[in-house]
């Protein structure tokens, strides 16, 4: 069967995630979203453990599903359009390691998978050796990357580890501060155990594949939600049996791996380099030209993303190589809709919208992907056209960079507008029947956590900054379970 996965987020016991960031919620979203295999995510944390082993029960091999009484609680609120959708979880958790090598601190994020209950008690017990468990959902630990990895390994058939975010600037493998340029120097004689890398918001595989060292990979690409409304805005697709052993084949050798659902990587907060307190955004060869230093305040800049791409690199921008994996990127549907009424994509304005359009046309992953553009139409004025630019990639972008998200539209400024009062038919018939939004608006969350003090504290603490998405922490709107 082909099915999308999301196999990296937090539970509510990591720093900066939503409350309602829990077993239900997560299962809710999931069906909403269109995401059919998820990671459980903090599977280290005692308190988290011990709900997974009372809420989760057995189901395909290495997977679980939500306890039967939780499900129907569940599928009481949801359309009838989602709520018989299958949602499966495999134990994930995220590891931060800290440690110094060849004379510099190493501070790398990693993603580890575990096919049992068994299993990931015997990781938990080891890895407790090197840190604290219960202080935070994504715990830091004392142990070199090539420790962990040995770690896992030694945890059971099928536990495997997947590098996290591989480019971000603070906390990737490759990252500008404290990463390394190659997996071999980063993970030594067990790097071969290596498979798969995790993209990160901030790039996607053509990218990745400008650095021809990474063609044994697997790109895989996951939302890292740190609020359940975020889970899907990165997906693995697969086509395989539901299940652990046949997703860790897919990886290890490419059948049954379908690509990838990507964020546009100029979205993400740290494609470009810059200093965000001076407003200094830059492209690579700008940085070169200036030594790396801000030429407002003569700090260091944030090297990001591109930046450590194109040193690596050793082909042009837009080559293909011959392991090249489809991947499209998209921009979640509730962007799309928030640029259509003009509000936030977290307002109430645009929420009402989403349920009407999920209840009619199914999850958000098919509305973005598989609904014919006339269907969309016929349900809310313009955004046919939207997602007909989104799906042939005709977008606009004003890149993220140093902790700032970037923005990706789909109309030129002034040009909804324009089109509404030439009374355009393709963009802004009548809305069908029962379609239209709420008369309240609820101003858009603030991103406070993207500030400058909050990255020189996740430096100094070992928390990635990539995926935190406060505009979703405690205040998103989220199902009545």
């Amino acid at each position: 069967m082909r099915f999308h996965a999301d196999l990296h987020m937090h539970s509510k016991y990591s720093r900066a995630c939503s409350r309602d960031s829990d077993l239900e919620h997560l299962t809710w979203w999931a069906r909403r979203k269109g995401v059919t295999l998820m990671g459980t995510g903090d599977f280290t944390h005692p308190a988290w453990f011990k709900q997974l082993r009372e809420n989760l029960v057995p189901a395909e091999a290495g997977l679980f599903r939500l306890r039967e009484d939780l499900d129907r609680k569940i599928v009481r609120t949801l359309p009838s359009s989602v709520a018989s959708a299958r949602v499966r979880f495999m134990l994930s958790a995220e590891i931060s390691t800290v440690y110094r090598r060849g004379g510099r601190t190493r501070k790398i994020h990693h993603l580890v998978y575990m096919p049992g209950f068994e299993a990931a008690e015997a990781f938990n017990l080891r890895l407790g050796q090197a840190g604290d468990l219960g202080s935070d959902g994504r715990p830091v630990v004392g142990l070199d990357s090539r420790d962990l990895l040995e770690i896992t390994l030694d945890s059971g058939e099928g536990a495997h580890l997947v590098p996290a975010h591989v480019w971000t600037p603070w906390f990737g493998v490759f990252g500008s501060k404290s990463g390394f340029d190659t997996v071999e120097e980063c993970y030594g004689d067990l790097s071969d155990h290596i498979f798969a890398l995790e993209t990160g918001l901030s790039s996607d595989p053509a990218m990745n594949r400008r650095v021809s060292e990474l063609d044994r990979y697997r790109m895989v690409s996951y939302s890292d939600a740190h609020s359940p409304p975020r889970i899907g805005r990165e997906t693995t697709m697969f086509d395989t049996d539901l299940d652990y052993f046949a997703v860790l084949r897919a990886l290890r050798t490419g059948t049954g791996y379908e690509g990838t659902v990507e964020f546009f990587p100029e979205e993400g907060r740290y494609h470009l380099d810059g200093h965000r307190k001076c407003g200094v955004r830059l492209e690579p060869e700008e940085t070169r030209k200036l030594g790396g230093i801000c030429p407002v305040c003569g700090k260091r800049l944030t090297v990001g993303v591109l930046s450590r791409v194109e040193d690596l690199a050793d082909r042009p921008d837009g080559v293909q190589s011959g392991e090249d994996a489809p991947f499209q990127s998209l921009v979640p549907l509730p962007e799309v809709v928030g640029e259509i009424l003009d509000v936030g994509p977290t307002s109430k304005k645009v929420a009402g919208e989403m349920d009407r359009l999920v209840a009619a046309l199914g999850s958000e992953l098919r509305i973005l992907q598989d609904v014919p553009v006339s269907d969309l139409e016929a349900r809310l004025p313009s955004l046919g056209e939207a997602v007909g630019r989104l799906r042939r990639g005709e977008v606009i972008t004003d890149p993220g960079y140093d902790g700032e998200y970037g923005v990706v539209r789909l109309f030129e400024p002034g040009e909804l507008e324009r089109a509404s009062a030439a009374n355009t038919p393709s963009l802004f018939e009548d809305p069908a029947p029962g379609a239209g939004s709420p008369d309240a608006d609820e101003a858009d969350t603030d991103r406070a956590d993207a500030d400058e003090a909050h990255a020189n504290e996740a430096d100094a603490k070992g928390i990635d900054t990539e995926g935190v998405d406060t505009e979703g922490v405690d205040t998103a709107r989220t199902g009545k379970l």
